[in-house]
């Protein structure tokens, strides 16, 4: 019996030094919710990289509208502690496009969204941060623009900036995971948004093949406003399935990617002594 008592008190004790190991060394990830002072007492002495969420308000077939900012949001909290990052508020509102004219939508030119997205870029930068990643959860426009300013804060300021398109960088993973190709409001991010919250996602809405459109092929066509609220890469490829296994798979296998890719740069970035 004392043996037993031993042990379990053994067992007791590795548990504690396990959890005190796992334990983060600041109060929150969050940007918005830390206080000041334990921001200084951080930034930059103990992290030096920021990961921003960036998307905006669209259709998204059955799943919600904000889908492009639930994502990267949600990869954000995956990753930051791997990553050492801190993350900071979400960008919600974006350069929309072909998709502004369906109910909810939100179009920001990018006459607005380029200085805007340039001052929050400066003000990471001016906080301390070194290494501002920029994780995108909408296409279209918008990349260009955020590839572009990150581009200018990089060199005017002094600072490393990366911008990941996760559905794009993720490509090999969708087919993978689902043996085909994917599509905005896809099977591969409505899985993805499933994975991250399954009562955003409203199977009993999808009616069928009837409510996607395929990409057209560069230079044959263009519609305004876009005859879908899904767009698949490929014809006959990636309508909407709603396996949750497979969703739980492919958010798990995405956000490592992304994560492994932050954590190559940045090794990178300082190897090279940028």
């Amino acid at each position: 019996m004392k043996r037993l008592m031993i042990f379990a008190l053994i067992l007791v004790t590795a548990g504690v030094v396990v959890a005190q190991t796992d334990k983060d060394f600041v109060s929150t990830r969050e940007m918005d919710r830390i206080n000041w002072m334990e921001f200084r007492d951080i930034v930059p002495s103990k992290i030096t990289t920021v990961l921003l969420p960036t998307g905006t308000l669209e259709p998204h077939g059955v799943i919600n509208n904000g889908a492009d900012n639930t994502a990267p949001f949600a990869m954000a909290k995956t990753i930051a502690k791997r990553t050492n990052a801190l993350i900071a508020p979400t960008l919600s509102y974006g350069i929309t496009g072909s998709m502004e004219a369906y109910p909810g939508a939100f179009q920001i030119t990018e006459a607005a969204y380029r200085p805007f997205v340039k001052q929050i870029l400066e003000g990471l930068a001016k906080n301390g941060f070194r290494n501002i990643i920029i994780l995108n959860g909408h296409g279209g426009g918008q990349t260009a623009v955020l590839q572009s300013v990150a581009a200018e804060v990089a060199t005017e300021k002094r600072v490393r900036t990366l911008v990941i398109n996760w559905w794009s960088f993720a490509s090999d993973e969708t087919k993978e995971v689902f043996g085909e190709d994917g599509g905005h409001a896809g099977w591969n991010e409505t899985a993805f948004i499933q994975a991250i919250d399954p009562t955003l996602v409203h199977p009993e809405k999808y009616t069928g093949p009837e409510m996607t459109t395929a990409n057209p092929p560069p230079g044959t066509w263009s519609a305004v406003p876009s005859p879908s609220s899904i767009g698949l890469y490929q014809k006959g490829q990636g309508f909407p399935k709603f396996d949750k296994a497979k969703a739980d798979l492919y958010y798990k296998k995405v956000t490592d990617k992304v994560a492994n890719l932050i954590v190559e740069i940045v090794k990178k970035w300082g190897l090279a002594g940028l």
